[in-house]
């Protein structure tokens, strides 16, 4: 099995991320969900990406860098949205990584040096996701699928941004359980 970062989304460590995370345990993996918001939450987008400006990406970074100091060696990261950050950054620079998971976003491989062709990545979306498609996401993460040999984008039907978080009124049960379903099987891959 498995051993998972999953890093929160700008509302910070919800429930439905909470659940999502619980349902990756349930079929025996290791999954370590930090808190990079200190207990924080926040009902908007809007009030969470502004306290994320507030703590400044740097510090996300340092905090996501601080969660992965204790997890065994070879983890696979998964990021929501925000929580892209620092697990694309560590699949990126932190020798070990098994694999990355990108969900929401993706930010382009430039911003943390070349993507290591021995680190596959997965990356989900809605289609017509305007935070995805409209701020450089999807190009970010078709550039990707496009320089590293394991890499794939599955897009989903809909124009939810936060789709896999079940505490949210976004919440898409379909392509979550798509999602799922697809991290599930990457994650039994050697």
């Amino acid at each position: 099995m498995a051993d998972v970062l999953l890093f929160h989304h700008a509302l910070g460590l919800t429930p439905g991320v909470a659940a999502f995370a619980e349902a990756l345990r349930g079929h025996g993996h290791s999954v370590h969900t930090p808190d990079l918001y200190d207990g924080r939450t926040f009902d908007t987008l809007d009030a969470g990406l502004a306290y994320s400006d507030e703590i400044g990406v740097d510090e996300i970074l340092d905090r996501g860098a601080r969660a992965a100091a204790d997890i065994p060696a070879e983890p696979v990261y998964i990021g929501f949205s925000l929580g892209v950050l620092p697990a694309q950054k560590l699949a990126q620079t932190r020798p070990g990584a098994r694999g990355a998971v990108l969900v929401h976003a993706c930010v382009p491989s430039s911003f943390f040096g070349p993507w290591p062709a021995a680190v596959p990545v997965r990356i989900h979306a809605m289609e017509a996701d305007r935070v995805f498609t409209d701020e450089g996401d999807a190009d970010a993460a078709r550039a990707l699928v496009d320089q590293v040999p394991d890499a794939e984008l599955h897009l989903y039907p809909g124009d939810e941004h936060l789709f896999a978080d079940s505490s949210l009124p976004s919440y898409d049960a379909k392509a979550t359980a798509l999602l799922l379903d697809h991290t599930l099987t990457f994650l039994r891959t050697p």
